[in-house]
């Protein structure tokens, strides 16, 4: 017995330290048998999407003055999409080609009004696949807003939570929900922070397979509002207004319907700042991921429906062929997936690509069906063949001015043509991305539209044009 009563050490036999060691390496070895099989399990899948984000209103993007350091963080730790594009600057038709991978010509859903489209349960959406063919745990929450039924029966979805208050808008503070089908109050004042909350309670459900989590928040859907402790951030930021537009633009050019009750200053830095606060809730939805340890071998996407103009081509809205709407914000986070973290790839990325990428990611074979292309290749290097053009087009509805048309958007070129008295536009948007100089009519222009017309023709036959 030592001095101080404790026992004293003995010292280990030959057969005990052989037993030990031999214990340590089953040990490691089991280790490396759960590496193996977690990096053989099809990642976790977060998709967060948003509302009317345009693709320059985050600070990695070149903003001069708007924080965003969580979408900083997913462009820095995973890939900046700089040339991604919605194919109808709308929200239910965008909405729509996410889930399904198709054109909104082929998935029905041309406009917001119920009058004019509607979402078909027919349709199958890359949820019914992960779960059927890969056995994805799948949940739904947030804006739904596609014309119908409020909420449709999603086949592969087991949680769906959603709103269906303002036609489906939702609004920012003290939104009632539909959970599953059962009318519940938010227990939340602000709507984003209650979604997030939500998705992770989802995401932390115990369960042996993997999940997919659809955040698709209201925010920054007009009119904005951010949370209490960003309002007036942005209150001396300098506002540059676009050339060509004044205070009131809004109230202009047939915009009355989707103006402003401010000058266009106010509600730029307004817009700002609820995109400051959307920012907060991505970073508190990867912070809940990796407590519960969920986030390193997840793959993380977001993305919004389409942009929106503040006095650019004097309008204030949405709907119309031009850069500022027709590009979005798309940024990939995939720790396990993409090779050179921090990579910006340049090739034209679609909404309609999200549905074939996932499912391509999860193991599943896209559906022939599909008009997207998989991005899972853009994710193992920046050499991979993308896609030569796309189809943009957007269909007429009251009261709103945009007409119906059909354009075709190339690396370079954007022709549009128009139904009603609105004569074709052509613009290189790679030297003029302002889209100020209309080359209809000039000899630039003329050869130009020998290659753009028949892609056109074929896009709207339903062929894809991939390198």
């Amino acid at each position: 017995m030592s001095i101080d009563g404790a026992r004293p050490q003995r010292k280990l036999t030959r057969r005990e330290l052989l037993g030990s060691a031999a214990g340590a390496g089953l040990l490691a070895l089991a280790a490396r048998a759960r590496s193996a099989r977690a990096a053989a399990r099809p990642p976790n899948l977060v998709i967060i999407l948003s509302d009317n984000h345009r693709w320059d209103a985050m600070a990695c993007a070149g903003h001069p003055f708007v924080r965003t350091p969580q979408m900083d963080r997913l462009a820095r730790e995973g890939l900046l999409f700089e040339n991604a594009f919605c194919t109808t600057p709308l929200c239910s038709p965008a909405r729509a080609s996410f889930l399904t991978g198709l054109y909104a010509w082929r998935h029905g859903v041309r406009t917001n009004a119920k009058s004019q489209s509607s979402w078909s349960e027919a349709h199958t959406t890359f949820f019914e696949l992960l779960e059927r063919e890969a056995g994805y745990a799948n949940g739904f929450f947030g804006k739904w807003h596609m014309p119908g039924s409020g909420q449709p029966a999603l086949r592969g979805v087991e949680r769906f939570v959603t709103f269906t208050i303002e036609d489906g808008q939702g609004r920012y503070y003290d939104c009632p929900l539909v959970v599953d089908g059962r009318d519940e109050p938010s227990r939340k004042p602000y709507l984003s922070e209650e979604l997030t909350d939500r998705a992770l309670d989802f995401a932390a459900e115990r369960r042996s397979g993997p999940f997919c989590l659809y955040l698709s928040h209201k925010a920054v859907h007009h009119p904005w509002k951010p949370a209490p402790e960003d309002v007036g951030i942005y209150a001396d930021a300098p506002v540059e207004l676009p050339r060509g537009a004044n205070s009131w633009t809004g109230y202009t050019n047939g915009e009355i319907f989707g103006g402003f009750d401010r000058p266009i200053e106010s509600a730029m830095r307004v817009y700002l700042e609820t995109v400051t606060s959307l920012d907060r809730e991505i970073g508190r939805l990867l912070a809940g991921l990796d407590a519960r340890g969920l986030l390193e071998g997840a793959l993380v996407v977001y993305a919004s429906d389409n942009g929106f103009l503040f006095g650019e081509h004097r309008h204030v809205e949405l709907r119309w062929p031009f850069e500022e709407v027709i590009r979005i914000p798309w940024l990939l986070r995939a720790p396990r997936l993409v090779a050179e973290p921090g990579r910006r790839v340049p090739q034209l990325a679609l909404n309609i690509d999200l549905a074939p990428t996932l499912l391509e990611l999860a193991g599943v074979s896209p559906p022939a069906s599909m008009q997207g292309m998989s991005l899972a290749p853009w994710l193992r290097g920046s050499q991979a063949p993308g896609r030569r053009a796309f189809l943009v087009e957007n269909s007429k509805e009251f009261p709103y001015s945009a007409p119906t048309y059909r354009g075709v958007r190339t690396r370079r070129h954007l022709y549009v043509e128009f139904e009603g008295r609105h004569r074709p536009t052509l613009h290189d948007v790679a030297a003029d991305p302002r889209q100020e100089r209309d080359l209809m009519g000039t000899p630039e222009g003329e050869r130009a539209l020998a290659e753009l017309r028949p892609m056109l023709a074929a896009l709207l036959r339903g062929e894809r044009l991939d390198d």
